[in-house]
C-alpha cells in the first residue's frame, strides 16, 4: 500500500528517513546482535543512545547547562501533576487558558493546591490567545502556565506572557522542534513526543536545576524530577525504543539545517493552506489570524453534513485523519515537520476541487 499523507494531531507523521532508519536496525542495532526494544537500559548501546539523543536535543535548542533535560514516561496527562508538584512548592500557581490541555492542567492543580485563573479565551470557543501583557500575577505564586501551541483550536501564543519575573512554564507538545525558542525565557517546557518528534510514550521536560526541589515529602519518588534527574532519566526502564527514535529525528532535523530551517519551511507550508483559507468561498478558519498555529490548522464549511463529505472523500484521495477534534468539529490539517510541503499542495488541490464540485451542486 502507498503511504498517505498523515494529517493526525498526534500519534503524527514520522520522517521517512527515520521509519527506515529504524526499519533497517530494527533485529540488529549497530552490530550488537539485537533490537532496541531488546536490549537492557544499562547497556553502553543503550547509554550510547540516551547520552546521544540528549546531547543533540541540547545543541538544537541551545539549552544551557543550568537546565536539565528528562526523558520520561506518562504524557502530559501526568506532567500536569507532577509539575505542580515539583514546582508549586507552596501549593500556588497561575494559569492562563486557550484549550483543553491547559484546562486540564489547571484541573489538576486544583486537586493538589490553589491555582488561579489569569486569563482565558473561552468566551470565544478558545479561537484567539487573550492578552497576557499584563497579567495579574500573584506575588507568590510560584510559576505562571501556558499551553504554548494548541493542538485542538489551532491558535498559538504570537508573544509570550509578561510573568512578572515569576517562571514561565510552558507545554511545546504540538509545537515542539518546529522553530528556534530561547530556553533561557522558560522555567519549564515539557512535550510529549507523539506530535512533533517521535512515537507515543515519551514526555521530554528541560527545566532549571534551580526549580528542582532536592526534597519533597509526601511526593512519590517517581514523580519527583530530582529523581529521574540525578539518574539521567534512567532510574527506572524508560522508554527505550521511544528515546532512540527521537534520538533519530533528532539528527534528522540537524541534517536539514537545525531549526531556523524548519521554521522556514513550516512557515511556507502553512501559508499555502491559509492563503487558500482566507480566498475561499467554502471554507475558513475559525482562529483569529494573528494567533493562527503552524502546527494545527482547523477549518470548516459552516456545514457539517458538507464537512463529513469532505473528511471521507479526502480520505478516499490519501490524506487521512482530517477530521477535527470532536469539542470543535469541522476539519484539522496538523502540518507537522515530517509532513511534506507536497502533502499540503495535495489538500489544497483537493478542496479547490471539493469546492468546484459543489459550488455547481448550489447553482
Amino acid at each position: 500500500m502507498a503511504r498517505v499523507y498523515n494529517f493526525s494531531a498526534g500519534p503524527a507523521v514520522l520522517p521517512e528517513e527515520v521509519l527506515e532508519k529504524a526499519a533497517d536496525e530494527m533485529l540488529d542495532y549497530a552490530g550488537c546482535g539485537m533490537s532496541v526494544m531488546e536490549m537492557s537500559h544499562r547497556s553502553s548501546a543503550f547509554k550510547d543512545i540516551i547520552e546521544s539523543a540528549e546531547a543533540d536535543l541540547r545543541d538544537l535548542m541551545d539549552i544551557p547547562d543550568s537546565y536539565k533535560v528528562l526523558f520520561l514516561q506518562g504524557g502530559d496527562s501526568l506532567i500536569f501533576a507532577s509539575l505542580f508538584m515539583n514546582l508549586a512548592t507552596n501549593g500556588k500557581a497561575d494559569y492562563v487558558l486557550t484549550g483543553n490541555w491547559s484546562k486540564k492542567a489547571y484541573a489538576e492543580a486544583q486537586i493538589l493546591g490553589d491555582p488561579k485563573v489569569l486569563a482565558s479565551s473561552a468566551d470565544k470557543n478558545f479561537t484567539y490567545i487573550p492578552d497576557c501583557s499584563d497579567l495579574p500575577v500573584r506575588d507568590d505564586a510560584s510559576f505562571v502556565y501556558i499551553c504554548e501551541n494548541n493542538t485542538i483550536y489551532g491558535t498559538t501564543y504570537p508573544e509570550l506572557p509578561d510573568t512578572k519575573g515569576h517562571p514561565l512554564v510552558a507545554d511545546q507538545s504540538s509545537m515542539f522542534l518546529s522553530k528556534p525558542v530561547d530556553v533561557t525565557r522558560y522555567g519549564l517546557i515539557h512535550a510529549g513526543a507523539q506530535k512533533n518528534v517521535g512515537p507515543a510514550g515519551v514526555q521530554i521536560v528541560i527545566v532549571r536545576e534551580d526549580l528542582v526541589p532536592d526534597d519533597l515529602p509526601g511526593v512519590p519518588t517517581m514523580l519527583r524530577f530530582k529523581t529521574q534527574a540525578d539518574a539521567g532519566s534512567l532510574y527506572n526502564t524508560p522508554n527505550c525504543w521511544g528515546i532512540y527514535v527521537c534520538g533519530l529525528v533528532f539528527k534528522w532535523i540537524r541534517e536539514r539545517g537545525g531549526l531556523v530551517a524548519l521554521e522556514e519551511a513550516n512557515a511556507e507550508k502553512a501559508g499555502v493552506l491559509y492563503d487558500f483559507l482566507d480566498a475561499s468561498a467554502l471554507f475558513s478558519s475559525p482562529v483569529n489570524p494573528r494567533d493562527r498555529s503552524l502546527m494545527n490548522v482547523p477549518f470548516v464549511t459552516g456545514d457539517s453534513a458538507l464537512d463529513a463529505a469532505f473528511v471521507s472523500q479526502a480520505a478516499a484521495q490519501g490524506l487521512v485523519n482530517l477530521k477535527g477534534h470532536r469539542s470543535v468539529g469541522g476539519m484539522r490539517a496538523s502540518l507537522y515537520n515530517a509532513m511534506p510541503r507536497e502533502g499540503v499542495e495535495a489538500l489544497v488541490s483537493f478542496m479547490k476541487d471539493f469546492e468546484a464540485r459543489h459550488a455547481r451542486d448550489a447553482r
